[in-house]
């Protein structure tokens, strides 16, 4: 049976015409990421109707968020380039080592941010605010995310695990599952309907770690009780250093990445709270920043469920030495990826107010705001681009080229930038993230032009 399934997952990747096969990999993973950009942004539109000082906790709590977002997915994408490309090379033996380590790292993972939430959760937010109310807000918030995040890394290892064998169902039905229970509880414990406590800022991160814990144990349940090409067990298990080497050689890069997008949004808020701007004005500029970090998720949550269904595609056929399907799978991704977000430029462009306004955003958050959002946005398409390129070198194991991608793009270039134009005007300020994205496209070409030359050049385009 088991080489039966062996044998259709090979011509699934290997032989199906390459759109349909894109289609039919990413769809579910681009509607379960739909669906959690939805309950990120109803997390945040139910907070910002508490008071100012509540949504403003959450957007200044959102980069160590982030972070620990980062090391769940970038574990998990290292998990899963690996499994996919010995899939691709029929070592079905080390393909399961694969994801039996990454289970082990998944716990390891939790235990880190248990740590952090406890002992930095309250030093991160002062960092950028004394407001007691604000202050107050943030530390809930991010000692229940990040101690209670054990959901969030078994959730997604397990889902990275299935989608690297191309079995996209579960793992949206997952991610659904745990969205839809976030979104149901948001307004009953952060406002007390019903039954339920009034929890205010609490009662958002209780609702977020209670679905990432019914998805965890929705994702464990269909790995241990139904059939995949993946099997998963520590009976007879040895710590093998060399897997957990080859999952970090594109995981950390990966981890890393995000990382630096969290350094990213702290250093904004940075600028923002150093800038010689009213009070008010500021709180108005980080408000809007963390309304566009929420909203934008609507474009670029498709683009990465394209990604989570074009990588195991290219890292399949890299493994197989099929060059021709893997510059097949790169291109569609690129084309669907730019239609997505020109959809997402256009929203921004002509929508900014209508979307301000979910936020209950005041006089003054308009104002700035819908500046913030017709920038930011106009560097959607180059994103777009960049995002596939960084698809493409962690497919093929080259994740060092997406992290430094990444890094060039958010501190190198955008950070410098957006300090110096802030200088000169806090709307000029934005110009930076179009900038940055020109400067990563440049880097992508050249990381892609060294590749063609050398590893893919030996790939056999006749296999």
């Amino acid at each position: 049976m088991s080489n039966i399934k062996n044998v259709s997952q090979e011509n699934k990747m290997a032989t199906r015409p390459m759109l349909p096969l894109v289609i039919s990999l990413s769809l579910p993973a681009m509607f379960s990421m739909l669906i959690q950009a939805l309950y990120n942004v109803v997390d945040s539109m139910f907070v910002a109707h508490i008071n100012k000082s509540a949504f403003t906790a959450v957007s200044l709590a959102f980069p160590l968020q982030l972070i620990m977002i980062s090391f769940a997915v970038g574990t998990s994408v290292g998990v899963n380039s690996l499994i996919a490309r010995r899939l691709g090379a029929k070592n079905f033996k080390d393909a399961n080592a694969a994801a039996s380590h990454g289970m082990l790292l998944a716990l390891l993972n939790w235990v880190l941010f248990f740590l952090i939430g406890l002992f930095i959760s309250k030093k991160f937010i002062s960092l950028f605010t004394q407001d007691a109310t604000v202050l107050n807000y943030g530390t809930q918030y991010l000692h229940i995310v990040l101690c209670s995040s054990i959901g969030l890394m078994y959730s997604c290892m397990g889902e990275k695990t299935l989608q690297a064998s191309g079995n996209m169902l579960f793992p949206m039905l997952s991610q659904t599952l745990g969205a839809v229970i976030n979104i149901i509880l948001d307004p009953l414990l952060i406002f007390g309907i019903g039954f339920f406590p009034k929890l205010e800022v609490a009662g958002a991160a209780i609702a977020t770690v209670f679905g990432q814990i019914c998805s965890m144990i929705f994702i464990l349940i269909l790995i241990k009780k139904k059939d995949h090409d993946i099997k998963i067990s520590f009976k007879n298990f040895k710590f093998d250093l060399q897997i957990i080497k080859d999952i970090y050689v594109v995981g950390f890069p990966a981890i890393i990445m995000q990382c630096v997008g969290s350094i990213m949004v702290s250093g904004i808020n940075a600028i923002i709270y150093m800038s010689d701007i009213t009070n008010q004005t500021k709180e108005a500029y980080i408000n809007s920043f963390g309304a566009y970090f929420k909203l934008q998720s609507f474009v670029f949550m498709p683009v990465f469920g394209l990604n989570q269904g074009v990588s195991p595609v290219i890292g399949y056929n890299y493994g197989a030495k099929n060059k021709q399907r893997m510059y097949s799978a790169f291109n569609i991704g690129v084309m669907i990826a730019v239609a997505i977000m020109s959809l997402g430029l256009i929203l921004f462009q002509f929508g900014s107010g209508w979307l301000l306004s979910l936020f209950d955003a005041d006089e003054m958050m308009l104002s700035v705001g819908e500046n913030v959002f017709k920038i930011i946005s106009l560097s959607f398409i180059l994103a777009a681009v960049g995002i596939m390129f960084s698809t493409l070198f962690q497919a093929v194991g080259k994740g060092f080229y997406s992290l430094l991608m990444s890094f060039c793009r958010q501190l190198i270039v955008l950070l410098p930038i957006a300090y110096f134009l802030s200088k000169i005007d806090m709307t000029a300020m934005w110009y930076a993230f179009p900038l940055a994205e020109f400067g990563a496209i440049a880097i992508a070409l050249l990381f892609f032009m060294k590749l063609r030359k050398k590893e893919f050049k030996r790939l056999d385009t006749d296999s």
